[in-house]
């Protein structure tokens, strides 16, 4: 019998909780150790869709990149959503098992996955942020290589396909690509080892003004490809390694969970008004 428990020790053998940040809450967050499982929900979020999914699908199990748990909770009610959520996992039945910074530095994880969907080569590490329990170095960040230099704007059309993201921000700091450095989620702190690596672009998310400034000014190319889209690409990894180590389970990607954040084009815009 497939338990919560053995998913979760084969899910610490892709994402070693070791390699989590400090700050982090990963592993089994809600549920029974023991609970059999026949069928799993990957997402990268707990969201009130997503449970609902969960519920239409009779999942035993939702698997996601961010915690359901991540503040310290001192209530458990239905006046906030993460208490919603709680209430309603608890009641369902359905357990939590979470992979986040843990699955940013995990070899194959969220930015080799980046990398891949961006069709980079020659993948390496940006930089070392730490060594694990087997003397593996590991680091949030990759460096990959387009083909050949392509011109910013090229790579841009292709990055948003890549990532079906609904819109780019961006700034233009050499106008072509080549090297490229990629960190999912908020990663625009890395900009020093960017620039310390020797990379012409950076394709992250949560950039914020002053560091669109430094990379500028610095000759770097800066992407911010949304928080969801540059780190949803990881979660067909984490479908895929369940289906192959469970090939009893049931396993579904979230179709109910998609990109929170749109950017405005101005279509669609039939009065005008004036603002005070």
């Amino acid at each position: 019998m497939t338990t919560v428990d053995s998913i979760l020790k084969s899910l610490e053998t892709l994402a070693p909780p070791e390699r989590k940040m400090d700050f982090d809450n990963v592993g089994l967050l809600v549920g029974r150790r023991g609970a059999p499982v026949g069928r799993v929900l990957a997402a990268l979020d707990v969201t009130d869709d997503v449970i609902t999914e969960a519920e239409r699908l009779s999942a035993d199990l939702i698997v996601t990149h961010h915690p359901v748990i991540f503040q310290p909770v001192k209530t458990i009610t239905d006046g906030d959503p993460v208490g919603r959520h709680l209430l309603r996992l608890i009641r369902s039945d359905i357990a939590v098992i979470s992979m986040h910074t843990n699955l940013d530095a995990a070899d194959g994880g969220v930015n080799d996955a980046l990398a891949e969907a961006l069709g980079l080569k020659n993948i390496s590490m940006l930089t070392v942020e730490g060594t694990d329990s087997a003397g593996r170095e590991y680091c949030c960040g990759r460096i990959g290589e387009t083909e050949r230099p392509m011109p910013l704007n090229a790579f841009l059309a292709g990055v948003q396909k890549a990532l079906n993201a609904d819109g780019l921000r961006y700034c233009d700091g050499t106008g072509t690509v080549k090297r490229v450095a990629v960190v999912g989620g908020s990663g625009g702190s890395y900009l020093r080892h960017v620039l310390d690596a020797g990379c012409d672009t950076l394709v992250t998310a949560d950039v914020k003004y002053d560091v669109f400034l430094t990379a500028k000014e610095s000759g770097v190319n800066l992407i911010d490809a949304d928080h969801f889209c540059t780190e949803n690409t990881v979660i067909p990894v984490v479908a895929g390694f369940l289906k192959n180590h469970y090939p009893s389970v049931s396993v579904e990607i979230s179709k109910a969970h998609g990109q929170t954040a749109k950017t405005w084009t101005g279509t669609g815009l039939i009065e005008s008004y004036d603002f005070y």
